[in-house]
Formats: structure tokens, C-alpha cells, sequence
């Protein structure tokens, strides 16, 4: 095991949010632009999926590679990576269905000014 090893998951969760971040800029996606609204979003799956989490780990199963995560626990037994997954992930989907929404309109809009 390398000492950068360790670090996979983390760098793949980075990853995930440098890929979709110019959904944010380039097709004005606006989700960091309102952080309130972001937060309404995330709070619900993160405190569902965690708990979720908490119960398959306390019922043994699943369990997490020490050789791919950092060993940082937090409260409850759950693993960093773990707690950051819960948060890049619906971002990344929110980034892309927030862009996806911008596209469509512009395509309606120009559908509607040829007509």
C-alpha cells in the first residue's frame, strides 16, 4: 500500500466535483450560487444515507477498506469518504440536472422565436 492509496476515494470525490463544475459556470447552474437552497437539498439524503450507513455498519454488513480510505472515523463509525460521498455526489446530480434544466430552456426558447 502507498500513502497515496489512502487517498483514491477523496481524490475521486474532488474529481467528481472538478468535472461538473463548469456546469456551475459555463450553463449557470446556479446551485452554489444559492447555498440555502443547496443545503435544503443535501440535508434530507445526507441524514437518510447516513443513518442508512450506520445500520449496515452496526449489522456488520459492510464494512470499509483501511488500504482505500484514511481511517478517519467520525461519530457513529462512519468514515469520512463515506460522509463525503453523501455530499459530492447528490452536488454533482443537482449541478447536472440544474444545467441540463438551462440547456432545455434555451433550446425552447429558440425553438419558440424560429416559430
Amino acid at each position: 500500500m502507498t500513502v497515496d492509496d489512502r487517498y483514491q476515494y477523496l481524490l475521486l470525490m474532488a474529481g467528481c466535483l472538478i468535472v461538473t463544475l463548469p456546469l456551475e459556470v459555463v450553463l449557470r447552474a446556479r446551485v452554489y450560487r444559492r447555498p440555502l437552497r443547496l443545503l435544503a437539498a443535501l440535508l434530507p439524503v445526507v441524514v437518510l444515507f447516513v443513518a442508512w450507513d450506520v445500520l449496515g455498519i452496526r449489522r456488520g454488513h459492510w464494512t470499509y477498506s483501511e488500504l482505500y480510505t484514511t481511517s478517519v472515523i467520525l461519530p457513529l463509525d462512519v468514515p469520512l469518504e463515506e460522509l463525503v460521498f453523501f455530499v459530492v455526489i447528490p452536488i454533482c446530480g443537482l449541478l447536472t440536472y440544474e444545467a441540463v434544466g438551462t440547456v432545455l430552456s434555451v433550446l425552447r426558447e429558440r425553438r419558440r422565436r424560429d416559430a
